[in-house]
């Protein structure tokens, strides 16, 4: 994990005049948060015609691959060529556990100029799979390359903040929040001219030639490279997704299950009465297996960090996305190692003035200490499930509120706010440990450990765990359905992934998501609809109906059958102040 930024400047009198100059301290600062193990900047300059190309690199590192510290920016001794990367690579290239992942990366895309100086990044980044952003400097070429991954996991925002400027960071700096900035959307060019902070577009590559930028005018002129389905790339590039398309293609569900006339075949109060296992079987396993490798790829690199200290964490509500994770993980790392599970609880003033119980006693609480139990008593009574309740007081809320919503930029919402809240307090990882003692809970003051974060997003778009699955079920059954889950995870690189890592990245902590791997894409792609969701039958188990499956045959009975809750009402950070607000409503 790494925070990067870059300042490119056309000048032709003096580099980086004073606006310049504090916009850089202030990326600085907001940087290092998510990179607190190594900091350097490097400077380069490009004669252009009767001016100049400042560059300016700057990268902050936080240590979770090799056995030592790899300071970025990367410079080549030979070529000059610069690479600053923000990433992790879990397939396409040989890393041992004693190995970093972006110095074996940059040493590929050196050997691949070398065969092919014009498309060599394209090339390089076509073998790898994971999340990543990345610039890397041709010095020779004169060109800068610059990406999010195909998922758009990672953040990489940019800013023409004037006609001769360009800045490209992991965040915005701290005067962005008020900039009225815009979402970048399917522009062809990824910047605009008011100043604002943008979101680059994921599923592309973009290259500027500085050789080009003859005149301000001309400056942040780009060219893109597309990701593209297999089949769809019409110039037969490199750029192919390692994945399909979501199949449309009926299954044997609609054959035997679903001629049944009685009005109560689909009403199941307890997935051990599911009378289908047989025919699911086969995909349950297949998406065990895909998921157990994707959670195996996503912890076993990870340093050791000394006994009793734990490598990995989990935001956990014990909904069945994190508590399958959860318990897939306890079949892969060793038994003496703690899990830390972190469950976040907020003050909600409305709420509070309309009930005498506890006001951290929201939802989430309720069936994350549900799905603790579940874990110690079912999954590994072995292991140390550390639970962590962070409580959030309203006076906590308000005084985080400024800075999580510079984090935010430029997305901009009502609803980014409530989700934000939640997933920064979590990551956080500032709370109680909850431990048994007999049938008593105990709370003692705790700080979490882990470094990596592993989070169920992705499991909601695969496996129709929204309402608008089940409403577009109602309007045009399976067809409708199916158009709508492919919609779903054909917009997932656009949607929400870059402003998650930029909230949970300020606390020093890398968030890693299972149910994104390309594998995982890859297998639930070409799962027929219905062996993933089936929404004849009720809530709380027709949607992710192949995931609750797979929760209940590890043995968690209880987790299998909640509904989905959205973490914003799981956790009460949404409608605070007023009930009239909406979530698209802007800030």
């Amino acid at each position: 994990m790494c925070g990067i930024q870059i300042l490119i400047e056309r000048a032709e009198t003096e580099p980086q005049d004073a606006a310049c100059a504090s916009i850089w301290a202030n990326l600085t600062q907001t940087n290092s948060r998510r990179g607190p193990d190594a900091h350097d900047e490097i400077c380069a300059t490009l004669p252009n015609g009767e001016a100049q190309i400042n560059l300016k690199f700057g990268a902050h590192v936080l240590h979770l691959r090799g056995s030592h510290t790899q300071k970025q920016p990367m410079v080549d001794n030979e070529t000059g060529d610069i690479f600053c990367w923000n990433g992790e690579i879990f397939d396409g290239l040989d890393v041992d556990c004693s190995d970093n992942d972006g110095a074996l990366l940059f040493d590929l895309i050196l050997k691949t100029k070398a065969d092919d100086p014009a498309e060599f990044i394209i090339r390089a980044f076509s073998k790898i799979e994971g999340p990543y952003a990345f610039v890397y400097f041709d010095r020779k070429q004169r060109k800068l390359w610059f990406a999010r991954d195909y998922l758009g996991r990672r953040s990489l925002l940019v800013n023409k903040s004037n006609p001769s400027t360009l800045l490209i960071s992991s965040v915005a700096d701290s005067s962005a929040a008020s900039s009225g900035s815009e979402e970048c959307g399917e522009l062809r060019s990824p910047v605009n001219s008011n100043g604002g902070w943008l979101e680059l577009p994921a599923q592309r590559i973009y290259c500027m030639d500085l050789g080009l930028t003859t005149s301000a005018e001309s400056f942040g002129s780009f060219v893109e490279y597309q990701w593209s389905y297999s089949g769809e790339n019409e110039d037969g590039g490199y750029l192919t997704l390692p994945f399909g398309q979501v199949t449309l293609e009926p299954s044997d569900a609609d054959t035997a299950e679903s001629s049944s006339s009685d009005p109560t075949y689909y009403q199941l109060g307890d997935l051990a009465r599911f009378q289908h296992v047989g025919a699911w079987q086969p995909y349950i396993d297949g998406l065990e297996q895909a998921l157990s490798e994707s959670i195996r790829a996503r912890v076993m690199s990870i340093p050791d960090q000394g006994a009793g200290v734990p490598r990995v964490g989990i935001l956990f509500s014990g909904g069945v996305d994190c508590i399958a994770i959860a318990a897939l993980l306890a079949r892969i790392l060793p038994s003496s190692e703690p899990v830390e599970l972190f469950n976040v609880a907020f003050e909600n003033p409305r709420q509070a003035k309309n009930t005498k119980q506890n006001i951290y006693d929201v939802p989430d609480r309720k069936t994350g200490r549900s799905g603790w139990l579940e874990l110690c008593t079912k999954i590994d009574a072995q292991r140390d499930w550390r639970l962590v309740e962070v409580d959030v007081p309203y006076s906590q809320v308000l005084e985080y509120q400024a800075h999580i919503r510079q984090l935010l930029e430029p997305s901009a919402t009502v609803m980014d706010m409530s989700i934000g809240m939640a997933l920064w307090f979590a990551s956080r990882g500032e709370g109680s440990l909850v431990t048994r003692s007999g049938e008593a809970i105990e709370r003692q003051e705790y700080r979490g450990m882990a470094r990596v974060l592993l989070l169920g997003m992705g499991a909601d778009e695969q496996l129709g765990g929204y309402s608008r699955h089940r409403s577009a079920w109602d309007r045009g059954g399976a067809q409708e359905l199916g158009q709508e889950i492919r919609l779903d995870v054909q917009r997932i690189a656009t949607r929400n992934l870059g402003r998650d890592d930029r909230i949970v990245s300020d606390n020093s902590k890398e968030a890693r998501y299972p149910f994104l791997a390309a594998n995982v894409v890859r297998y639930l792609s070409a799962v027929p609809l219905h062996r993933k969701m089936d929404m004849r039958y009720p809530r709380g188990i027709g949607e992710k109906l192949l995931l609750r499956l797979l929760a209940h045959q590890l043995g968690l009975t209880q987790a299998s059958m909640l509904a989905k809750r959205a973490i914003q009402f799981g956790a009460r950070t949404a409608k605070m102040e007023s009930s009239r607000t909406k979530g698209q409503d802007s800030l």
